[in-house]
């Protein structure tokens, strides 16, 4: 095997700025919604367009990316969706009407689905098995600090300057990522003449996209309602047909030996996992902290930090043990943790401060910290560096539908606690309705109706303490899953192990 490239560590500076661009512009679209609807005069629905256009964009465009970077080599790849990202933000900050952000997001989808897969697919190429988890544990925190960040940038970005500036922040971080990736990623080779599965393409981004939608759609309107069930459905057929066709295609898509893989099959399922875990506690967290603790967008951002720092701290210490007890005590253990987390979560009231809230979610990003890295370096430790880009581009997939489904799940089962127990006793019709619409409407009532805040306050927490038992029960099956199915170590690390160069199944 060829010595690792001497620039790798420097390559992973470069990625993380590339990357850093898309973690922060996750949530801060959300900062900046209430000003939109005001400046634009946006309806309701054209703000959820601002958020959906750009999260079904990307779904559809990590695998044909990842199909792409394997076939061109992936850092023109990667500056391309630098750019296309940087003239996207700049589009958004300008747009002068709806339909002209709802495009402009659009195009950011394109440059995100861009940067995700290619900018893992590198590491993969680069790093040895044995250094691969903690390059992946770099590349995840710095995805990971973009979150909470970007409702503390957008927050004082909107206290200052206008809404337009909430999609500029990107740009300097863009440009430092252009230039890092020029200079300190090396080209590494595609193959040009790797034939193009036009249907499963086809099969694999309509299905995808509809089964984003609908998850969406079923968090916003029930899981009942026509506009998630159909989609639901629709995505579920079509991903079926994607699956039979990779059967009867001279050059598919995906490998479908990949999937014979437990090191790829059951590391993705994982990281799907504690990716549901982790974008559902960013969806309730906010929540609690704005509806039960009053605060702003700037100390909502500042009060998900600890989440990072958690998971900061459980990439290092799982590094070390993970050497000693491999992947699969590793990430059981971080499933665990996190499931301790939820528990302690689910014992939190309406008047506890902000110390006791801060010390369960650091527990919970210790786990994240200890599960989410080392399994999805067992799951990459399966491609061959030839197919890469297609691989990460399927993982990330899943974790996008995996992110969403937690959030549509959680936010049921938030919704459906919170309106059982808030009391709107004597209420005229309209006014209960808005009560039970959510805990931020309930708020915005109690200005105007003196006793009901404490009703509001002590719901929603009913209805986080049920969302959280959910979660636990997801974090056990997570322990359960990985005991059982994931391998100790990823197969090319065995494989070099064993004096057998590594070759894809």
């Amino acid at each position: 095997m060829t010595a690792p490239d001497p620039r790798r560590w420097w390559a992973l500076g470069a990625l993380v700025f590339a990357v850093l661009a898309f973690g922060l512009d996750v949530t801060v679209l959300n900062v900046a919604l209430p000003t939109l609807a005001v400046d634009l005069h946006a309806t309701t629905s054209e703000l959820q367009w601002f958020a959906n256009s750009y999260t079904l964009v990307l779904a559809a465009g990590l695998l044909p990316a990842g199909l792409l970077g394997d076939r061109f080599g992936p850092k023109r790849l990667l500056v391309a969706g630098l750019v296309v990202f940087g003239v996207a933000s700049v589009a958004c900050a300008y747009a002068g009407t709806p339909e002209l952000l709802i495009a402009a997001r659009a195009l950011l989808g394109v440059g995100g689905a861009l940067l995700v897969p290619l900018s893992m697919s590198v590491l993969t190429v680069l790093f040895p098995g044995e250094e691969r988890a903690r390059a992946i544990g770099v590349w995840s925190a710095a995805i990971a600090l973009g979150i909470p960040l970007g409702p503390v940038v957008g927050g004082w970005l909107l206290d200052n300057f206008w809404w337009g500036s909430v999609f500029l922040v990107n740009v300097p971080f863009v440009v430092v990522g252009v230039v890092a990736v020029a200079f300190l990623v090396p080209n590494l080779p595609g193959r040009p003449g790797q034939g193009i599965d036009v249907v499963g393409i086809a099969l694999s981004s309509a299905g995808l996209v509809a089964l984003t939608y609908g998850l969406t759609e079923a968090g916003e309107r029930g899981w009942g309602a026509a506009v998630a069930l159909v989609p639901l459905l629709g995505g579920g057929v079509l991903l079926v047909a994607f699956a039979l066709w990779l059967r009867r295609a001279a050059h598919p898509l995906v490998d479908r030996a990949l999937f014979r893989s437990r090191g790829f099959t059951w590391g993705a399922v994982l990281a799907t996992l504690a990716s549901f875990a982790l974008m559902g506690a960013m969806f309730v967290l906010p929540q609690l902290f704005q509806a039960v603790n009053g605060a702003g967008a700037l100390g909502t951002g500042l009060r998900l930090l600890p989440i990072v720092g958690g998971l900061l701290a459980g990439v290092q210490v799982a590094e070390r043990l993970r050497n000693r007890f491999g992947a699969k005590v590793v990430v059981a253990t971080g499933f665990a943790i996190m499931a301790v987390g939820g528990v302690l979560g689910t014992t939190t009231g309406a008047t506890d401060g902000y110390g006791f809230i801060a010390a369960w979610i650091t527990v919970l990003g210790l786990g994240l910290g200890f599960a989410l890295p080392p399994a999805m370096d067992i799951a990459m430790g399966s491609l061959d560096t030839e197919r890469s880009g297609v691989g990460s581009g399927l993982l990330q997939a899943m974790r996008q539908v995996g992110g969403t489904l937690g959030v549509a799940v959680l936010g049921t089962v938030l919704n459906a606690g919170y309106t059982s127990a808030v009391d709107v006793t004597g209420l005229p019709p309209a006014a209960a309705d808005a009560v039970r619409d959510s805990a931020a409407a309930g708020v915005q009532a109690a200005r105007d109706l003196p006793g009901l805040l404490g009703s509001v306050h002590e719901a929603f927490v009913t209805g986080m303490t049920a969302t959280l038992w959910v979660s636990v029960a997801f974090a056990v099956a997570g322990v359960a899953l990985t005991l059982r199915f994931l391998p100790r170590r990823p197969e090319d690390v065995v494989r070099a192990e064993s004096g057998h160069d590594y070759v894809a199944s």
